[in-house]
């Protein structure tokens, strides 16, 4: 992956995953840094505009690196955390809470792993008896931009050697091709985004088609991977349950249930002042906007247009899937 222009943090600087990167960007105009936020934090950006063309940013990860997760959202283990790698992501869906949240639509890549690596390892030791789950792609996709980042590299061998500690990798990408050439691990859960077709086109632009993620994630499932699905957020269009009925038809198509580790259905919730920023990107869009509403800080579907939608794809995934594998996550 080609960049125009690279910041890089003097104190990673030296990092050979840093020179990898720089080596292969041999035209790209070179800018060090002190600190990555100087470049990512200031008000002043476009980001519709630096989104035509982002920036990378290389930068150390300091301080708190592996997260808890909010309560309400788990696979059912005993604990569960998340990290990020990278911030920001090759896509452009229209609900996702970046845009919201960061002033840059800049990369920003943290190859520091050998402190995640340790970070984890001290989570993973602090809690021996106990069933721990990591997920990536929090602020980034997993898998997206794996030929620039080298991430599953570098966390698979480790995950592999840890089977009480599982790893998800969510991504919307078919980036797959290095997960099917070594063996699947069985603590190691790749799951897809996914929405139906008719909202995957309208708001989930640069990301592949839902038919090519179904593809990969069948491809990723006979070669004996554990397969997640993750329909976050639900989309209360019109029309909203044919559309998600003809969605999961076309799923167990391509996924036979036992392949499938675990299904988690997501709500849209974010802070109004987010959800205010979101609005100002894009105000010529509808978005996915309609029966939205302000409460206590927080903007969501009301519970009139979002239950009986929700409990229609739960009761489309229970026609397949033991409950047990059924997450509600918000």
């Amino acid at each position: 992956m080609k960049f125009d222009r690279i910041y890089v943090e003097q104190s990673i600087l030296d990092h050979p995953r840093t020179q990898t990167i720089l080596a292969s960007n041999p035209k790209a105009e070179i800018i060090h840094c002190e600190r990555y936020g100087e470049v990512f934090n200031p008000k002043s950006q476009n980001f519709r505009f630096q989104k035509r063309k982002p920036a990378l940013i290389i930068a150390r990860k300091e301080g708190q690196r592996i997260l808890p997760t909010p309560p309400d959202y788990g696979l059912g283990a005993d604990m569960h955390f998340y990290f990020s790698h990278m911030l920001n992501c090759l896509y452009d869906c229209r609900y996702c809470f970046l845009q919201g949240m960061y002033q840059s639509a800049n990369y920003v890549l943290f190859p520091n792993y050998e402190d995640f690596i340790q970070d984890i390892d001290a989570t993973r030791i602090k809690h021996p008896e106990k069933e721990l789950f990591f997920f990536s792609g929090y602020d980034c996709d997993s898998l997206a931009m794996e030929s620039l980042t080298g991430f599953t590299d570098v966390f698979l061998p480790y995950f592999e050697d840890h089977p009480k500690a599982w790893l998800e990798l969510r991504t919307k990408s078919v980036n797959i091709s290095h997960l099917l050439d070594r063996s699947p691990i069985e603590n190691v859960v790749v799951a897809f985004s996914l929405n139906p077709d008719s909202i995957a086109k309208s708001l989930e632009l640069k990301a592949p088609p839902l038919a090519a993620r179904l593809k990969a994630a069948e491809k990723l499932a006979q070669a004996g991977w554990k397969i997640g699905l993750r329909i976050d957020p639900i989309v209360c269009v019109s029309d909203a349950k044919e559309h998600y009925n003809q969605f999961l038809d076309t799923v167990w198509q391509h996924l036979p249930s036992p392949a499938i580790h675990s299904a988690t259905l997501g709500s849209f919730r974010s802070p109004t002042s987010v959800f205010r920023r979101m609005e100002n990107l894009y105000p010529e869009e509808p978005l996915f906007m309609k029966g939205m509403k302000n409460q206590n800080g927080m903007v969501a579907y009301e519970p009139s247009v979002e239950t009986d939608l929700r409990k229609s794809v739960w009761d489309g995934l229970a026609s397949k899937l033991p409950e047990s594998r059924i997450f509600s996550c918000s």
